[in-house]
């Protein structure tokens, strides 16, 4: 399913907006998550999962092309970790 299609679901689900209100509420809700992860709060939806910034330390790699060490700098990423309720569902 790719964001449109998430878009018409959510709209025929809810029956109570329109596609172009459905596609502005999914953008602000994606831009408060990136919002909140970029000052390192975490974003917990009961039921579903918890979004979060996870460290990775600097290692070093290898070029699959040339098999040179190259140096991999430390980084934040985004993670997120499924609730129970949704786990159970998936399964």
């Amino acid at each position: 399913m790719n964001k449109g299609e998430l878009i018409k679901a959510i709209s025929a689900e809810a029956k109570t907006c329109s596609d172009a209100e459905t596609g502005r509420c999914l953008n602000a809700f994606i831009g408060i998550i990136k919002k909140a992860l970029k000052k390192g709060d975490k974003v917990a939806i009961a039921g579903f999962g918890t979004f979060s910034i996870s460290h990775r330390k600097a290692r070093t790699g290898v070029n699959p092309q040339t098999g040179a060490a190259l140096k991999i700098p430390a980084m934040k990423v985004p993670k997120f970790k499924a609730g129970s309720d949704f786990k159970k569902i998936v399964r």
